[in-house]
């Protein structure tokens, strides 16, 4: 299983960016996957998740602003992060749990910056 995590970037505050998950060497309809981020000095947090049928959960400090989605056909789980703040920033991951293991992708860094 391996994921891929790509879009992240420097962006101003206010501004938007939209993170990507491509999911290979497994059955994508059938995972949950995450979205988690950690900041220097911090730890490791959930930001957002989607099942396998496309049900979405979200943490406290993003919700209404971001909007995570997935794309069957790409194999494809998407991050739409919106009115982004300095807070955002982070290395963001995303993860998923098969054949009795967690994966994770290598990381894709957001920086919210003026």
């Amino acid at each position: 299983v391996q994921l891929q995590a790509s879009g992240g970037g420097l962006v101003q505050p206010g501004g938007s960016l939209r993170l990507s998950c491509a999911a290979s060497g497994v059955n994508f309809r059938l995972i949950d996957v995450g979205w988690y981020r950690q900041a220097p000095g911090l730890q490791r947090e959930l930001v957002a998740t989607i099942t396998s049928g496309g049900s979405t959960n979200y943490s406290d400090s993003v919700k209404g602003r971001f909007t995570i989605s997935r794309d069957y056909a790409r194999r494809t789980t998407y991050l739409q992060m919106n009115s982004l703040h300095p807070d955002d920033t982070a290395l963001y991951y995303c993860n998923t749990h098969a054949r009795g293991r967690t994966f994770w992708g290598q990381g894709t860094q957001v920086t919210v910056s003026s």
